[in-house]
Parts: structure tokens; C-alpha cells; sequence
């Protein structure tokens, strides 16, 4: 089976980001899936690449079915894992089970607008001090009258069974208008820097109509990179030194990077410290980014590796550009197309050795898991990808990582938690 060349993700006009707002696949039927071997073309490339035998398996057996679940969180030190969902709501259950009866750790439904569009809770990331300090950040849709985000820090007590987050605890760190109720990016996480990142969207509606994406005087468009290890009132965080963006008259120094349009899900290679995202296209093209300090990405100059604004003649000066990409029809490659992106990790578990070291994605709307080599593709050199999965569980929404390094896949179609696991 011939693989996909590039890796593009196209959105048509009025579907800003299938991944929350459409169903854009068939639900899965909740039975562990036998991944499909595949092997590269050998008209574009001189080597066979086999995809290692795996099956997605339910990980969490008995589990009630969840509504509209975005990440899963594994708690060190509590032997817990968190289930955030979208209305604002995080779950707590048991890592050895029972899964049964998931307890309620947090609640925020009333404060949080949700989910007609791409609001939400849509993210959740430990402090990396967390043992001492135990404090969690959320990022969300605040109810508010004119659409925003905010990233806000809570408390927490008690442990294991008791273990909850402090109700009056709430401090809320930073704020952004949205112009729109769409792209509003969603991955809040530490770096091994112990620096906070988040990925923003270029605002909402569709081809960037304000032209955030190359505006170095807003956020939207951007990852930021900001300090909140001494967050106070009077200052809730502070810029990092090294910063690529300190100087300059009406730039934001918060800004790591810039020119992305929607990155729906980014994570760190804890081996080699890279930052990799996913970024939801427009038309034509889906992106798989490294992310790196003072990146310009091209939004909304370039889609992908083409054209966008103009659409043809582009100044692609000083522009990084994907290190893959995929269309949302078959005109690249028949068997490698969809139409928004989820990034996802690079796999560093012990239980599958074929898959180590190698960066995961899949399409929301088509269900298929995608592998490519990690080393090779941050270098800079042609990567073939390998395909996990043929008809994975539809509408994937996110990836997550627990402490071992293994991974899973989280489903909007079925409302499950898949494990990625040998056979």
C-alpha cells in the first residue's frame, strides 16, 4: 500500500476545526483494533517501513461513557489519573481501577462556556513542582461577554481518594480576547525548561481576516513561553530572559513562536526536548510543525509548504516550514488525506520497542494513525510515514502520555479511552 507523500490539512470554507464543532467520521464500535502492517511505496523510497503489530485496546475497563472528553492526565504521587471534559468538568479515577465510578475533582460549568463551537476546558497541565506545591492550570473559555481564553491556576488537597482541587482557589494568570468562538488553539503544558507554553489560534472565522497570524503585536497566532513559578497579584508571570522577542516597539515578549493557525495539540519529546504540534489547515493543506524559539511558521503567508496569501508568488523568506503535511483530498497521495490534524507524542514507552522514537498523529475525520520517524523528521531529512492504523476510532481528539511514556487515544465519536499496546 502506497503511503502518503505529504501531510496536509485542508478545512473548507465554514469548517474552521471538525475536531469539536462536526462529526467528520464514523463512529468506532469500542472493540480493540488490529492495526493494519503496512509497508512504504517502493516507488517513493527504496526501503520497505513496517508498521510493528499493535492494537488499540480499551484502557480503562467499565468505564461509564464520558461526555466530550479532551485529555487525559496522569497525577504522580496520587496514583490517579484526571479525565478532563470539555464542559469544565475533571474526573478523577483510580490508576488500577476500579473505573466504574469516576469521582468528580473539579467543577467549573458555571464559569465556563461550552460547546457549541471550540470553547471550553480544553486544556490541563501539572505543575512541574506539583509534588510540593500541588498546584494544576487549566485553560479554558471563561463566561465572559465577549469571547476569550484564560489560563488559570487552582490549589489542590488531600490525597488519593480524597485528593480534589480547593474550591475558592482559583488565580488566574492570563487573558486573551478572541475575535471569534473558533481556534482558540488548546495545549497548555510545561517545558523541561519548567516554562509554561501554550499554543494560540489565529482568532477564528476563516483565513485569518485580521492577519494575526504574521502580527507580532497580539498572541493569537503564536505558542507563547512565560514564567509563573513566582506568580503573585501584581504579577501573575513573568517573560523568560531568553525570550526571542524582548525587543521592539509593540511586540509581545510572551511570544515563543508565531505564524500557526490552529495548533490542536502539542507535546514535548522528553528525550530531546522538542516541542511538536499539530496545525489545523484551511483548504488544502494539514501541518506536523517542530516548534522552536523564534519560528516563523507562515500563517497566513504560506498553508503548509504553499501559497496562501497571495496564492502564488509568496515571500517564503524567513519562514520555517512543516516537517509534514497532508491534504484534505486525494490529490497528494490517495492513501494519506483528512481534514484536521491532531498532534499527538513521540512514543518513549518499553511496551511496543518497534515504536520508539517515533512521532504519532492522526485525522480527526477519517480515524487513521499515522507514525513518522522523530529523528529524521526534526532533522530536517524526508521521512516516510507509516500507517498504525487504517480505520482507528473516529474523531480523535487528543493523545496522552502517562508516566511510563505509553500511549493513548481519546475518542469523541464512542466516548472512550483507547491504550496503544502490543498485541
Amino acid at each position: 500500500m502506497i503511503l502518503g507523500l505529504r501531510h496536509p490539512l485542508v478545512v473548507a470554507a465554514g469548517l474552521f476545526f471538525c475536531g469539536l464543532s462536526f462529526a467528520c467520521g464514523d463512529s468506532g464500535d469500542g472493540a480493540s483494533r488490529q492495526a493494519e502492517v503496512v509497508t512504504a511505496s517502493p516507488a517513493s523510497h527504496t526501503e520497505e517501513v513496517l508498521a510493528p503489530a499493535l492494537v488499540l485496546e480499551p484502557a480503562f475497563p467499565g468505564l461509564p461513557e464520558l461526555e466530550r472528553p479532551m485529555a487525559l492526565i496522569d497525577v504522580p504521587g496520587h496514583d490517579l489519573f484526571l479525565i478532563v471534559l470539555q464542559e469544565g468538568r475533571i474526573l478523577a479515577i483510580p490508576r488500577d481501577g476500579p473505573y466504574d465510578n469516576p469521582r468528580t475533582v473539579h467543577d467549573q460549568r458555571a464559569t465556563t462556556v461550552c460547546c457549541g463551537t471550540e470553547e471550553g476546558l480544553l486544556s490541563v497541565a501539572l505543575d512541574p513542582d506539583f509534588g510540593s506545591n500541588g498546584y494544576v492550570y487549566a485553560y479554558y473559555s471563561p463566561l465572559t461577554q465577549l469571547p476569550s481564553t484564560r489560563i488559570a491556576r487552582f490549589e489542590t488537597t488531600g490525597a488519593n481518594e480524597t485528593w480534589a482541587f480547593a474550591p475558592t482557589s482559583q488565580f488566574d494568570i492570563l487573558q486573551v480576547e478572541q475575535p471569534y468562538r473558533n481556534h482558540n488553539g488548546g495545549t497548555l503544558l510545561f517545558g523541561p525548561d519548567g516554562m509554561l507554553y501554550l499554543g494560540y489560534g489565529d482568532g477564528g472565522s476563516a483565513n485569518d481576516p485580521h492577519g494575526h497570524g504574521q502580527n507580532l503585536s497580539t498572541l493569537l497566532s503564536t505558542v507563547i513561553r512565560i514564567d509563573v513559578r513566582n506568580a503573585s497579584y501584581d504579577e501573575p508571570y513573568a517573560i523568560p530572559t531568553d525570550n526571542p522577542f524582548l525587543e521592539g516597539d509593540g511586540v509581545r515578549p510572551e511570544i515563543w513562536a508565531y505564524g500557526v493557525r490552529n495548533p490542536w495539540r502539542m507535546s514535548f519529546d522528553h528525550k530531546t526536548g522538542l516541542l511538536w504540534a499539530g496545525d489545523v489547515g484551511q483548504h488544502r493543506l494539514e501541518e506536523i510543525s517542530v516548534i522552536r524559539s523564534g519560528g516563523n511558521y507562515g500563517w497566513r503567508t504560506m498553508e503548509g509548504s504553499r501559497c496562501f496569501s497571495p496564492e502564488t508568488g509568496c515571500d517564503r523568506a524567513g519562514l520555517t516550514l512543516p516537517v509534514w503535511e497532508y491534504g484534505h483530498s486525494e490529490e497528494l497521495n490517495p492513501h494519506m488525506w483528512g481534514c484536521s490534524v491532531t498532534g499527538g507524542y513521540v512514543y518513549r514507552g518499553k511496551t511496543v520497542p518497534g515504536l520508539y522514537g517515533w512521532y504519532l498523529f492522526t485525522d480527526f475525520c477519517t480515524g487513521r494513525i499515522w507514525a513518522i520517524d522523530a529523528q529524521t523528521a526534526a532533522g530536517g531529512g524526508y521521512v516516510e510515514p507509516v500507517l498504525l492504523w487504517k480505520e482507528g476510532p473516529a474523531r480523535i481528539v487528543s493523545f496522552a502520555e502517562d508516566a511510563n511514556g505509553e500511549l493513548y487515544v481519546i475518542s469523541l465519536s464512542d466516548e472512550r479511552i483507547y491504550r496503544i499496546a502490543p498485541p
